[in-house]
C-alpha cells in the first residue's frame, strides 16, 4: 500500500486525522521502576493498549528520534519496540528525524528509517536540495516523507520568512515540493501560523497533487484547531492530512489527576478528535 492510501485507510478505520506525538520526557512519566528505555516502553505501550481497548485511537503516531536516542542503545531499543507495537495496532508511523544530508548519507538515513526502524514516513529538511530528498523516494516508493516547510517554532521566520524574489522562502519551498513531488511526499506546516498554512494551500491545492500535511503546534504550543480545520476544509481530501498533538495528550494526567495516565491520555485524544469533527467533515 502506498503512503497516501495508508493515510486514507487509517483515517477511515479510526475516524480521526490526529497524529499522536510520542515524545517521552522522563521527569513527567509516572513510572519509576526500570531503565529509561523500560520506563518509556511501559508508558507508551500501556497508553496505546488503553486507547485500543477504549476504541479511541489516533490516525498516526510520530515518535521523535531525539527523545529516545538521548538514552543511547536503551532508548533506541525502546523506540524500535514502540514502533513495532504501533504497527501491530495498524497505526502509520512517522519517524520524526528531520534528516537532510548529501545523497550517499541520505541513502544511509533512509535505510535506517525504513529498513531498521520500519517506519512508514520520515521528516526531512530541504536545505540541501533535491539530492538529499530523492533517496527516500527512489529506493522506497511506497514510503512517505514530510518536508519541513513552515515550522511551528517561534524563530522559524528568521529564515523561512526571508523574501526571495518578492515572496517568503517558505512559499519557495512549497513550490519546490510541487516540483519535486513523488507519491507520498508531504509537508510540515505549523498550526501556529494559520495564515501561512492557508497560503501554502494556495500552492498545493491547484497543483492537483496529493501532498499530505503534517501539522504540529496545537495544544501546548497554542495553535488553533478551528483555524487549521478551516484551512484543511479547502482541500479535496482532508483524510490524508494529520494534526499532531504530543504533550497535551501524553501528559494529560497532569490536568486530570483523578485519572490514570493512560485513561487521561485516551480522554484527551477523544476530546481532540471530537473538536476536529466539530469543524471538519472527514
Amino acid at each position: 500500500m502506498d503512503f497516501c492510501s495508508l493515510l486514507r485507510s487509517s483515517s477511515l478505520k479510526f475516524n480521526s486525522i490526529v497524529c499522536l506525538g510520542l515524545d517521552p520526557v522522563l521527569d513527567t512519566i509516572p513510572i519509576e521502576k526500570g531503565s529509561p528505555g523500560e520506563r518509556i516502553r511501559s508508558f507508551y505501550e500501556t497508553m496505546l493498549n488503553t486507547m485500543a481497548r477504549r476504541n479511541i485511537m489516533p490516525a498516526a503516531v510520530k515518535p521523535n528520534y531525539a527523545f529516545y536516542a538521548q538514552y543511547g542503545l536503551d532508548g533506541i531499543g525502546s523506540l524500535a519496540a514502540i514502533i513495532d507495537a504501533c504497527r501491530g495496532l495498524g497505526l502509520p508511523v512517522i519517524l520524526d528525524v528531520k534528516r537532510g544530508d548529501i545523497g550517499a548519507t541520505a541513502e544511509a538515513y533512509a535505510r535506517e528509517a525504513y529498513d531498521f526502524f520500519n517506519a512508514d514516513a520520515v521528516t526531512l529538511s530541504p536545505y540541501l536540495g533535491f539530492d538529499s530528498i530523492e533517496p527516500f523516494f527512489s529506493r522506497y516508493p511506497d514510503k512517505g516523507a514530510y518536508i519541513l516547510n513552515k515550522t511551528s517554532n517561534k524563530s522559524s521566520g528568521e529564515l523561512q520568512d526571508v523574501l526571495v524574489d518578492g515572496e517568503p522562502l517558505y512559499l519557495r519551498v512549497s513550490r519546490k515540493i510541487v516540483e519535486w513531488h513523488r507519491p507520498g511526499m508531504g509537508a510540515v506546516v505549523g498550526a501556529t501560523y494559520p495564515e501561512e498554512l492557508a497560503s501554502i494551500g494556495g500552492i498545493f491545492i491547484p497543483s492537483g497533487r496529493d501532498i499530505p500535511l503534517l501539522i504540529p503546534g496545537v495544544g501546548s504550543q497554542g495553535g488553533s484547531v478551528e483555524a487549521v480545520c478551516s484551512a484543511l476544509g479547502r482541500y479535496p481530501d482532508p483524510s490524508i492530512h494529520r494534526i499532531n498533538s504530543s504533550s497535551a495528550i501524553n501528559y494529560a494526567y497532569r490536568q486530570r489527576p483523578e485519572l490514570r495516565f493512560d485513561d487521561a491520555a485516551a480522554t484527551a485524544l477523544s476530546a481532540l478528535n471530537d473538536e476536529i469533527h466539530s469543524f471538519l467533515e472527514i
